[in-house]
């Protein structure tokens, strides 16, 4: 009986696959006739089986692109890139998208050590880091297993060396994915979804206007008060905006 469930588990499971996998071909067919909303309909229905990848993203993106739908398209580039971060097509047309947003906002300065920190940590994901210390971590064993085995001496100094080295690349990757882990959670990125928003100093319709954002635009969300989210700026301005003008990536 537990085959047959196995083997019924199987069967769906690369029914699913095949379904999942002539959509998106199909989209990408639709996509080069030009038909890029159809091309979109097909690939949301990808999504809406919760199937999600950094291509199936980057070709939504590249649709609501071609829509000119900038907010959309800055959403779909930043969610590919997060699961694929150092796609150099998914960067250069999320380039192309932030180029086409009207608003053009400066970062604060970033000091040495954060420019640094930054360009480290972006090399892998969180993921890919946890996943880079389970590597180093089974290197390191072997290693030192050959090292305490080894009968002569040059070979054990080269051993316990290079056991070390691992050792080093290990803490250093494990402490890699425990920091960027962290970012990750207390991170809230999201996208302004609507063509223009007044961001308020209070979270209500009646209070004060701070600033004007228009779509495609990357906010922190730092707080929330009912159908309101606190958003903050690489700039470091904040304010208020109803949670419908805004999509969480």
């Amino acid at each position: 009986m537990k085959k047959l469930l196995y083997i019924l588990i199987l069967l769906v499971s690369f029914s699913s696959i095949a379904q999942n996998q002539n959509l998106f071909d199909q989209g990408k067919e639709l996509y080069k006739n030009g038909k890029y909303q159809q091309a979109i309909n097909a690939w949301m229905q990808i999504l809406d089986k919760g199937e999600h990848s950094a291509e199936l993203y980057f070709n939504l993106g590249n649709a609501q692109y071609k829509l000119n739908q900038i907010g959309p398209s800055v959403y779909y580039y930043e969610k590919a890139l997060q699961l694929s971060p150092n796609d150099s097509d998914i960067k250069n047309n999320l380039a192309f998208a932030e180029n086409a947003r009207i608003d053009s906002i400066e970062p604060l300065p970033q000091t040495v050590f954060s420019k640094w920190y930054k360009s480290i940590a972006g090399v892998f994901t969180f993921n890919g880091w946890a996943i880079l210390a389970v590597i180093f971590s089974i290197l390191f064993v072997a290693l030192f297993l050959f090292y305490y085995f080894a009968y002569t001496e040059k070979r054990k100094r080269l051993l316990f060396a290079s056991s070390m080295f691992a050792g080093i690349f290990l803490v250093t990757s494990l402490t890699m994915a425990f920091v960027t882990y962290s970012d990750f959670t207390k991170k809230q990125p999201a996208i302004i979804f609507a063509s223009e928003i007044e961001v308020k100093t209070e979270p209500s319709m009646g209070s004060s206007v701070a600033f004007t954002l228009h779509e495609g635009t990357k906010v922190q969300i730092s707080a929330q008060d009912g159908n309101w989210y606190r958003i903050t700026l690489a700039d470091g301005k904040d304010g208020w905006i109803p949670a419908t003008d805004l999509k969480q990536l």
